[in-house]
């Protein structure tokens, strides 16, 4: 089993910056990808981004490309999610997940997860 905490989640302007956190610990050598999920209120869940351990690949969003930064710190078990420039639609609860096998169908940003956190809300305003 993994087990994933996420913290780090809170309120910002539009604009601004926020940084999640997520510790990861249990079987995490069976982990072939970390990341992070948001869902907004009445509507699907959207995979944000992720990292292959394999290479060390990251795929995002289009809808976050070039305001969010993911990254790990193995030494640690610790996957952070770097937000900048927050728009009010970043607004949702933000998820930490991993998994062992990430089979995909339309994003590598999107793959299946098996682990998840408990989520942690982020709410941007205007």
């Amino acid at each position: 089993q993994v087990q994933l905490v996420e913290s780090g989640g809170g309120s910002a302007q539009a604009g601004g910056s926020l940084t999640l956190s997520c510790i990861v610990s249990g079987d995490t050598y069976k982990n072939t990808c970390m990341g992070w999920v948001r869902q907004a209120p009445g509507k699907e869940r959207e995979g944000v981004a992720t990292i292959y351990s394999g290479g060390g690949s990251a795929y995002y969003a289009d809808s976050v490309k070039g305001r969010f930064t993911i990254s790990q710190e193995k030494a640690k078990n610790t996957l952070f999610l770097q937000m900048n420039d927050l728009k009010p639609e970043d607004t949702a609860t933000y998820y930490c997940a991993a998994g062992d096998v990430c089979l995909y169908d339309d994003s590598p940003a999107s793959p299946d997860y098996d682990y998840w956190g408990q989520g942690t809300q982020i709410t941007v305003s205007s």
